[in-house]
């Protein structure tokens, strides 16, 4: 496993070379957004890159190394016409019709192009914090077995080890029961 861990939040670019084909446009400048938003919160908090793809929850528990739970997914969804996100355990899906009750309405997964035109970030590596516009965020409860989660950083190969109390202090969201366990 290689990690390049930046010194500070303000990653050299050069050590950014987009992982894939799919993803090269605004690689670094999606990870310095990230960076310049955190700076002020003081929390100390440094997003890890790697070589390998993190874009899935899987690929990125192999990457950081550890339970795929413990990587913090955020999925895009639509409910009305508000884009919400919601930020869950890597191990679990998202329960439509808890959203549902939540949200006020049907929630409706988001495309990969919607998505990024809502969150400024690419499939793989969206990011919820530093959006271009406010919107709701919801923090599954899941999340809480983990001491320390595992978040994109705005690319799709990096994570950002973040407590879930620091992840509700940085994106404004609301903790709630969002998970259906699959079973194994």
């Amino acid at each position: 496993m290689s990690i390049l861990d930046p010194a500070s939040c303000s990653p050299e670019p050069q050590s950014l070379e987009p992982v894939t084909a799919q993803h090269p446009e605004g690689h670094a400048d999606a990870l310095e957004r990230v960076c310049r938003y955190l700076d002020p919160f003081q929390l100390g908090l440094k997003p890890m890159l790697f070589e390998v793809s993190t874009s899935s929850a899987q690929l990125a528990a192999e990457a950081v190394g550890v339970d795929v739970g413990a990587i913090a997914k955020t999925i895009c969804f639509q409910v009305k016409d508000e884009p919400v996100l919601v930020v869950t355990s890597g191990d679990v899906r998202v329960d439509l019709k808890k959203l549902k009750a939540l949200a006020g309405g049907r929630p409706k997964f988001v495309d990969p192009d919607k998505a990024f035109a809502l969150t400024g970030y690419r499939a793989g590596g969206v990011c919820p914090f530093a959006l271009p516009s406010p919107m709701r965020i919801y923090i599954d409860e899941s999340l809480r077995r983990f001491p320390v989660v595992y978040i994109a950083a705005g690319t799709a190969n990096s994570a950002l080890p973040i407590t879930v109390e620091q992840l509700v202090v940085t994106t404004g969201g609301e903790v709630a029961d969002l998970a259906e366990y699959r079973e194994r």
